[in-house]
């Protein structure tokens, strides 16, 4: 999967959060002691690997990663400057929440978190939903992009045997 280049300047407006909560749907930055939480739920619905990539962000100050909660509970996750400076990723909704404007809402306030941090282009690392991407923010595809940052990777641990 490619990595895609984003112009932070020419993004949409940030998420309605107003919107959301009359949804249910609340839209915050993570807290510093919800990381066990959050890799939780990242671990249960996705991979270790993305709940310890996300963990990254849990050391910034402040945290680069933001929540959707629906009943209190985790809906989805949106990491920034948890791979590297200046990536969007690791992300995702629940399942059972899809389809809401979840995905869209994490990302646009992760992508204007790496704006507001002073970027003017942000990355996706190896985008799954390209055209996604591409009609949301308008990104491109970085040529010869793949693999990128997640080459020479480790072997998964149930094969180091």
């Amino acid at each position: 999967m490619p990595d895609l280049l984003v112009p932070l300047y020419k993004l949409p407006p940030r998420p309605d959060e107003a919107a959301l909560r009359a949804q249910g749907v609340i839209l915050r930055r993570a807290n510093t002691f919800e990381l066990t939480r959050v890799s939780q739920f990242i671990g249960t619905h996705f991979s270790q690997s993305w709940a310890d990539e996300t963990a990254a962000a849990f050391a910034r100050q402040p945290v680069t990663c933001f929540l959707t909660l629906v009943d209190r509970q985790i809906a989805g996750f949106g990491a920034y400057e948890a791979t590297r400076r200046a990536f969007f990723g690791p992300t995702g909704v629940d399942p059972a929440h899809r389809g809401r404007g979840l995905g869209t809402a994490l990302l646009l306030a992760s992508l204007w978190g790496l704006y507001d941090l002073g970027y003017a282009y942000g990355i996706i690392g190896a985008a799954g939903p390209v055209e996604f991407y591409r009609k949301t923010v308008g990104a491109v595809v970085i040529p010869d992009s793949t693999p990128g940052v997640y080459a020479d990777l480790l072997k998964p641990a149930d094969a180091q045997r």
